[in-house]
């Protein structure tokens, strides 16, 4: 299995699969974001503006650093505060982010992938939603650590991007590993035309995607990451997801919950 050098930044330990820390507590629950930076070069899009379409730049990405993507709104969000911020020795992932919810034991992974590497995040999206590709990530907390289970020991795993299932296909779709099974979201454009036949195979649990087009942006991944840490029904997060879309895109409630759907 792939191993990396360990990374320490702001108090933070990143240990991939196969090193443990002999003071990691009991593990809180997880939830893993792959994000596909947006790129008008690489990616069959509409191009939008450069400032925001650029796949090598996270800072002012339209899905990671604009006002509404996944690093910005949520270090925002009075919900949630950044852990720490890291680059990886990858050359397709930029950024990394934490963020831990201030009233709950919940932890978001969110990672940035090079516009152009937009079939690797697909990969690797679908490799953790099949339990694979799983990572121990020890954070220190006070005078101990906590390890957070990433990769495909999250508890709930999600794409955010342009759908690059339009524009290549797969070479292959992981098989389910193990007996365990994750909920996931897939903010992306007709993503329950594209993605059902890899996410069967990988044996996750569609918990929120699309049946038409959609902009991919953080305020409807919050929503439904907020009904989940409820517990709340896969209809219920679909509701409190589509109020949120509607309420920054104006489309109607009606159309929203039309756009989003839940399960098979």
């Amino acid at each position: 299995m792939k191993r990396i050098n360990s990374i320490v930044l702001q108090a933070l330990i990143l240990i991939w699969p196969g090193v443990s820390s002999a003071t990691a507590q009991s593990a809180p629950r997880v939830v893993h974001v792959f994000v596909a930076l947006c790129d008008n070069a690489s990616q069959g899009i509409v191009p939008v503006p450069a400032r925001i379409g650029n796949g090598d730049d996270p800072k002012n990405n339209l899905y990671w650093g604009a006002a509404f993507g996944i690093k910005t709104f949520f270090e925002k969000s009075p919900d949630w505060k950044l852990v720490t911020m890291a680059s990886l020795p990858n050359n397709d992932v930029l950024e990394r982010c934490i963020f831990r919810h201030k009233p709950k034991d919940v932890y978001i992974v969110a990672d940035a992938y090079k516009g152009s590497s937009i079939k690797r995040a697909t990969m690797d999206f679908l490799k953790a939603a099949s339990g694979r590709n799983d990572e121990a990530l020890n954070i220190s907390v006070g005078s101990g650590t906590i390890t957070l289970n990433a990769g495909g020991s999250a508890n709930l795993v999600a794409y955010i991007g342009h759908n690059g299932l339009m524009d290549f296909q797969l070479s292959s779709k992981p098989r389910r590993k193990g007996e365990g099974k994750r909920d996931a979201i897939i903010l992306a454009c007709l993503s329950k035309s594209y993605f059902a036949e890899a996410l069967w195979e990988g044996g996750a649990n569609p918990l929120l995607w699309t049946r038409g087009l959609m902009a991919p942006e953080a305020y409807t991944l919050k929503a439904a990451i907020d009904g989940w840490m409820l517990n709340e029904s896969a209809e219920e997060v679909r509701t409190r997801a589509a109020k949120a879309y509607n309420q920054y895109q104006r489309c109607g409630l009606n159309a929203a919950r039309n756009l989003l759907a839940t399960g098979w």
